[in-house]
Order: structure tokens, then sequence, then C-alpha cells
């Protein structure tokens, strides 16, 4: 809804039941995070007028069974793991994969995905939550990968990871307890935030992740 308040006049706005959002200029549709076949067919439609900027909000922390995440290497759990890295890295990846080539090469174009800080290697002085650190790090690698890539043919491309924060969120709602003051923000404020962030990134840039404040989080 901010892109299209931002004066966005076309906006494919993709999600698991594709019924929301609606509102002048948004087309929804639908698509499986972990179904490569609904990703091509999504990415085909845009195929002949690919979209400037592609950002990814998708993620998993708690699964729908329950499962959080690890806080000891003594819960960790095959296929636990393997759910968060579907959703968290090879979903993105897989979008990745089917509309990149679709983007332009002889302009800007924006790709991002929501990343998070604990995906940070160097940042991690706590532990824990293993599968979610480790999806995250990995998706951010995979980030870099396709920077690297797009970058030989598009010397304008902007490949880049989002941190977003503490977002008042289903996915942050188990793990709100005790934060510190002014630490959550409210949905409508972190997505005006990551917009703003993105408005203001350059080739130079492409292959890093960012934090709201558009401060780059270490790798």
């Amino acid at each position: 809804m901010k892109l299209a308040e931002n004066g966005c006049e076309t906006i494919h706005a993709g999600s698991r039941n594709g019924q929301e959002p609606r509102g002048r200029g948004i087309r929804p549709f639908a698509f499986d995070l972990s179904d490569e076949s609904t990703i091509k067919a999504a990415a085909d439609t845009m195929r002949d007028d690919p979209p400037e900027w592609v950002i990814i909000a998708s993620g998993v922390l708690t699964l729908s069974d329950g499962t959080g995440p690890e806080r000891t290497l003594k819960r960790l759990d095959p296929g636990a793991m393997a759910q968060v890295f579907a959703l968290n890295t090879i979903g993105p990846a897989l979008i990745a994969k089917h509309i990149l080539p679709l983007m332009p090469r002889d302009r800007r174009f924006v790709f991002a995905a929501l990343s998070a800080r604990v995906g940070s290697i160097s940042d991690n002085g706590l532990g824990g939550w293993h599968s979610y650190r480790a999806s995250k790090a990995a998706l951010n690698m995979l980030l870099k990968n396709f920077a690297l890539e797009t970058g030989r043919t598009n010397d304008e491309s902007v490949v880049v990871g989002l941190h977003p924060g503490t977002v008042d969120s289903a996915l942050s709602e188990p793990f709100q307890t005790n934060l510190p003051e002014g630490q959550l923000t409210e949905p409508e404020e972190a997505a005006e935030n990551l917009l703003g962030v993105l408005a203001r990134l350059g080739p130079q840039d492409s292959g890093k992740v960012f934090d709201f404040a558009g401060k780059a989080v270490p790798a």
C-alpha cells in the first residue's frame, strides 16, 4: 500500500491466497513459495512488462506447527530446518531465478529480499536460533552472488537484503516481551522506512544488506 501511496502506478502483489491487497493499480496474484511452478507462472505474466522493483517480503521464524527457533543445538531437527530453509532461502532464490532474467539491462532496477541482522556472521555474539540465523546468512550469500551476476550485464542493478528491525507482526509476536522502549515498529512505518532506503541505494550498494535506517549490516 505504501508503494501505491507513493505514486506507483502498477503493483504486482503476490500472496498465498492471491486476494490481498486491493486498490487502484494493484494486481494481486497467488503463488506458493515452496512450489517453483507457481513462481515461474507469476514471472511469466510479467515477462513483457517487468517491474522496476521486486521486494520479497516473505520469511518464517516459527513454523505453522508451533516449532520455534532453537535455543540450543540439542533442539535441532532436520525436518524443521528444511522447512525454514525452504521458505527463508530457497524460495527467494527461486524468485530470483525466474524474475532477474526479465529485468532490464539498460537502466536501474531493484531486487530486494527481507533478511535479518541475526543472519550476520560477524555480528553474532549470542548464538542460538540456529536454523533462522543460518537460513538468513545463506540468503545473504545468495544475494551477493546474484548481485555479482546481474552486475555483469547491468551495471545499474541493485540487489540487496533488508533488515526491517523488529516489526509488530505475527513473526515477532512470540518474542516481543521485554523489548526496549521504542524498538517495536508498526508495519506501515517499517514499510515506509525500507522503501526510503531502497530509493537511496545505488549500484555501489548491490550485494549488501541494509537496515531500516540505511546502515549496512556486517556480513
